[in-house]
């Protein structure tokens, strides 16, 4: 052995290893099968020593190493055994003797050879050598006994090893660890004792942190696999029970078909966790109690909901124009905002769904709009009518403590849509009351809000719904009845009442061809001439939509669909002179302008919930005491606003011609007609106190007049709501010159039709002078009375005047 080991450099064969590390005492196998390293085990063989210097590869892919692919510390080993295996292999038993430093590579064709020099270290056994190696087989125990990997006879012969450097060899040996990690190579180029034991005492370390963290997740799976068999034996059990019992599959079955739903439908965690509890209270319920059908409905209502379905919005901004256009004629207003939300949503999906608030008169199309925003989206449609909804559950649901609890409208139209996007429609939300059972307008908050709406909270589902790619879209015939805060989160958009011309191009595209569809006519039956539409419009109907006029439609189809089933008449044709035999004696004059001027009686303009109306206010002066008396039902600001009017004559009786004390001889009453409608605002202060002058002084009012404006103590002229109605309501009624406050006239240039712009004189005013130059007559008692003062006539002459005619 001494021999074996010389201080001296000899030159051996070289067995370059992959995968695996030989230590001085370590006795292995090895399986050789490159020709090389064949060739260098057959050389050692010959010799009498059969020694090699084994080393291990520093990248185990390499299949032909060279020098600089083998480590410089490797073993000195003796071959104890050579045996030969089919295929070409070589099977060795060798025994580690000593480390071996590499000094260099010789030159060999068939094998490889290096010179090498032996390695040995002196083993002193300090205290802390002592330690290291009682800690060492301490470690050593521990990894054979969590890792299972070597036999529990490995501990034994470790334990008997006294030498510090044998142990610290022996143990390494046998780790089951990659060469490619570097560790045991660390071990074997350790040649400081001390060095050496603290290496390997690290590696222990982290192997049995390793080995713990593994036993852990062993245990954790161990645990779950017997949990999941226990509840599968516990279910076969309970299965077998109740089949003993005659309850049969149906509940534990409904229960598996719960659970398998749950995991198809991806919940958000909340929603699973509260599912996957109210199924196990299920589980543990027998079938006949009461509150099992309760949680059987709660069940089955979250999981009916589209938590991850929507549907896919159709973007293409150029077919929902058209789409828009084919529906609806005119409302361009409304039409431009949905195809801007269009290209919007095109350019990025992040986009909130905006709250639309489509507010107008009754018949102008809102509710229809809405369903064409859901044709051309491609989306869903939901409508839910809240008028008169009185009970705040109706939005937010019931709580499940109360019999026969349902959830809200919004959670049951998203149930009925099957998705999460639709195209909401909130019909008729002016229509709101509040009482005892709570204010559904403020419930509606949540909902309506594109900032919280992504968790609005059902009391009956208890778990947060994403509303924010809901696209809301409510009606409303007037905005003043719509809560503040309500309205502060919805976009106005405003529908006015429909131009005349407007009117018979829907009858002509939209009404006929639906009425004819209705009434199973074909269109050879029916022919209604346009005049016969236009005189429709205006001796059967007066309305800001067209609702009466489809009604009068549908009365000449079915008087059609009668002559045509009896054989009288294949052909109907309506013109204007037979259009009484289909629809009777109009009920409207065309117009509702006197044909003559009056004194006292001046037309006004209102905005209603239908539109627009004018309505005369009528005045006479009676003898009295000087009291202004207010009838037609006139609501506080209208009666200030007569008030205001009354104290501007008072104070220009001089100006305007009237007697300075006519306020102490004479009462005047203001009616306005239609007394059974209530009526409020500040607009007919102009038309008041024009009708006020008009009585004074004899002037009459001229009948092809209207106008609107609220007045001030000092004669201005402010502007007023509701252009286009009031205009439009003009334009029915046959009225020729309208009178505007002068700030109103970017809104009649931004919202009347050009059309009727051409067809009425529109004066803009900013003064009540100004409306009684273009209102009253010229002429008769206020103009002599004017002749009077600027001739400094004296008193008791008079000028008299004609009124034109």
């Amino acid at each position: 052995m001494a021999n074996r080991t010389a201080k001296t450099e000899q030159t051996l064969p070289l067995l370059p290893l992959r995968g695996m590390l030989v230590f001085p005492h370590m006795l292995i196998h090895l399986e050789v099968g490159r020709e090389k390293s064949i060739r260098a085990v057959e050389q050692a063989m010959e010799t009498a020593e059969r020694l090699l210097v084994v080393s291990a590869q520093k990248d185990v892919k390499i299949d032909e190493p060279g020098a600089d692919d083998i480590n410089e510390i490797g073993c000195l080993v003796e071959v104890k055994q050579l045996i030969q295996l089919p295929g070409g292999t070589v099977r060795i038993l060798v025994e580690g003797l000593v480390r071996a430093r590499i000094i260099r590579f010789t030159e060999r064709e068939d094998y490889m050879a290096v010179e090498y020099r032996p390695i040995e270290v002196a083993e002193d056994i300090t205290p802390r050598v002592a330690a290291l190696m009682r800690t060492i087989v301490q470690q050593f125990e521990s990894y054979v006994k969590f890792g299972k990997r070597l036999p529990a006879e490995s501990v034994i012969n470790v334990v008997n090893i006294e030498e510090p450097g044998k142990l610290a060899d022996v143990i390494a040996g046998q780790l089951v660890l990659k060469v490619e990690e570097k560790y045991l190579q660390s071990v074997l180029e350790a040649f400081p004792l001390l060095l050496r034991l603290e290496s390997l005492a690290e590696i222990l370390g982290r192997e049995l942190e390793v080995l713990d963290l593994e036993r852990r997740i062993n245990n954790r799976v161990r645990k779950q696999m017997e949990k999941t068999q226990k509840e599968y034996y516990l279910r076969e059990q309970m299965k077998a029970i109740s089949k003993e019992l005659g309850e049969g599959d149906d509940k534990l079955s409904e229960i598996e078909e719960f659970r398998q739903k749950v995991k198809e439908l991806e919940l958000p965690p909340d929603a699973a966790e509260k599912a996957n509890r109210e199924i196990s209270r299920l589980e543990k319920m027998p079938p006949a109690v009461a509150e099992a059908v309760v949680v059987r409905n709660y069940l089955e209502w979250l999981l009916d909901l589209p938590w991850n379905k929507e549907t896919e919005d159709l973007l293409d901004v150029v077919r929902a124009e058209q789409i828009l256009h084919e529906d609806h004629y005119g409302l361009e207003k409304v039409k431009e905002r949905i195809l801007e939300y269009l290209a919007t949503r095109q350019l990025t999906r992040k986009l909130k769904g905006p709250i639309v608030c489509l507010v107008g008169p009754p018949g102008v199309g809102k509710t229809s709009l809405a369903k064409s925003v859901a044709r051309a989206l491609d989306r869903k449609f939901v409508r839910v009518s809240l008028g008169g909804m009185r009970d705040e559950a109706e939005i937010r649901g019931h709580r499940r403590t109360y019999v026969g609890a349902l959830p809200g409208r919004i959670i049951q139209g998203l149930r009925q849509a099957g998705t999460k996007n639709p195209v909401f429609l909130l019909d008729e939300i002016d229509k709101l009351t509040a009482d005892f059972r709570g204010d559904p307008a403020s419930a509606l908050l949540e909902a309506l809000d594109p900032e919280q709406n992504h968790s609005f909270s059902d009391h009956f589902i208890e778990v947060p719904f994403d509303l924010s790619k809901v696209l809301f879209i409510t009606t409303a015939n007037n905005a003043g009845r719509i809560p503040w805060p309500l309205l502060d989160r919805m976009e106005l958009i405003s529908l006015s009442g429909y131009t005349e011309e407007e009117k018979v191009e829907i009858a002509v595209r939209h009404l006929m061809p639906k009425l004819l569809s209705d009434h199973g006519l074909d269109p050879a039956n029916l022919d209604v001439s346009g005049n016969a539409i236009r005189h429709i419009i205006r001796e059967y109907t007066r309305e800001a939509g067209v609702r009466n006029l489809e009604r009068e439609l549908a009365r000449i189809c079915r008087k059609t669909a009668r002559e045509v089933v009896g054989g009288r008449d294949k052909t109907v044709r309506v013109s204007v002179s037979n259009l009484q035999t289909f629809l009777g004696v109009p009920r409207y004059r065309y117009g509702v302008a006197e044909h003559e001027h009056q004194v006292g009686v001046a037309m006004a303009m209102a905005a209603t919930e239908v539109g627009g109306d004018v309505m005369p206010i009528e005045v006479t002066v009676m003898k009295g005491k000087g009291q202004l008396l207010l009838t037609g039902q006139l609501g506080e600001v209208m009666k200030e606003s007569a008030q205001a009017g009354f104290s501007y004559i008072r104070s220009r009786t001089q100006m305007l011609g009237i007697e300075e004390d006519f306020h102490e001889k004479y009462d005047i009453h203001v009616h306005v007609p239609e007394a059974a409608l209530p009526k409020e605002g500040p607009s007919a202060g102009v038309t008041m106190a024009t009708a006020i002058i008009s009585a004074l002084s004899g002037r009459p009012v001229r009948s092809n007049v209207a106008m609107t404006g609220e007045i001030t103590l000092r004669g201005r002229v402010l502007p007023i709501g509701g252009v286009k109605e009031k205009v439009l309501a003009a334009h029915r009624a046959g009225i020729d010159i309208v009178l505007l406050p002068a700030e109103n006239r970017k809104d009649a240039e931004e919202d009347l039709p050009v059309t009727i712009r051409k067809r009425l004189e529109i004066i803009y005013v900013d003064h009540l002078d100004q409306v009684l130059e273009a209102a009253l007559v010229q002429g008769g008692d206020f103009m002599a009375n004017h002749l009077l003062a600027a001739m400094d006539l004296p008193a008791g002459e008079q000028v008299t005047s004609r009124v034109p005619q």
